[in-house]
């Protein structure tokens, strides 16, 4: 609701550059999303498979946060505060610590150590039996995953953004570590958490089959998203240079009409001399 009167605050406001609308449809897709990952049968399941849990922890590793970067919620608040607000806002936003904490490099390094630190350690199973932590654990894993995003898919102001080159390789490099940790889990031994072996579950798969599935969904499924985010980086990039093709042969465009002018005029010249 409260998105909704801010952008017709500020569509009111400036008739002639409205909130496009391309924001408020990525906001109400990750709302929907989040909503699926945690209010649904995902949720009703996700301490009773392993491989529900994953599906679980993709949704909000992969789309929730992208479509939340592409929303522009501080871009929205930026346009309805006050041009002293606003100042403050953006010195915030450009300052040193914030800058720290969005860099790249510690958004990559974040996201592997949480996912390897948690699925690893007695931390996932303490999750898997204390619903506070559970949560608390959801709610890392989206804040890593902002971190990690921001840099390549948000569309507000931050002081660390990557081209697109430094984008494919920072996504190319982050690949490896979700495919590695995918096929530790898919080819444990043993079952990793306790807590699927003493739920006694008499259907479904048993917990060290749905421990497969659920690193194969990491390594696959992962690995596909990842992609799919390449692809998308690529095809910006790919727009970007058609862009600046275009505006490079408006450029050149009087130039060249120039040249052909001339040469036509001494075509001419030279066709009178001979007659």
């Amino acid at each position: 609701m409260l998105w909704w009167l801010a952008v017709r605050r500020v569509n009111a406001a400036h008739p002639g550059n409205p909130v496009p609308r391309r924001r408020s449809v990525a906001l109400i897709a990750a709302l929907a999303l989040t909503l699926i990952a945690l209010q649904s049968v995902v949720e009703r399941y996700d301490t009773a498979l392993f491989s529900v849990h994953m599906v679980q922890h993709l949704i909000l590793l992969f789309p929730v946060p992208i479509l939340l970067l592409q929303a522009g919620p501080i871009t929205l608040l930026l346009r309805l505060a006050t041009p002293a607000r606003r100042a403050r806002i953006l010195r915030v936003l450009q300052s040193r610590a914030v800058g720290a904490v969005t860099h790249p490099i510690t958004g990559w390094v974040l996201l592997v150590a949480v996912m390897w630190a948690t699925h690893l350690s007695s931390l996932f199973d303490l999750a898997l039996e204390d619903p506070l932590v559970h949560d608390a654990e959801h709610l890392l894993y989206l804040t890593c995953a902002l971190i990690f995003w921001a840099p390549v898919f948000s569309v507000d102001p931050m002081r660390h953004k990557l081209s697109r080159g430094a984008a494919l390789g920072y996504l190319i490099t982050q690949m490896p570590q979700n495919s590695f940790l995918g096929v530790a889990i898919m080819w444990a031994p043993r079952v990793l958490y306790p807590h699927y072996e003493t739920l006694g579950r008499t259907w479904g798969p048993s917990p060290l089959e749905d421990q497969q599935l659920a690193g194969a969904l990491m390594w696959m499924i992962g690995d596909i998203l990842f992609l799919i985010a390449v692809f998308v980086v690529l095809a910006a990039w790919m727009r970007d240079a058609e862009r600046t093709a275009g505006r490079d042969d408006a450029a050149l465009a009087p130039a060249l009409a120039e040249i052909h002018r001339r040469e036509a005029a001494l075509s001419a010249k030279r066709a009178e001399e001979e007659a």
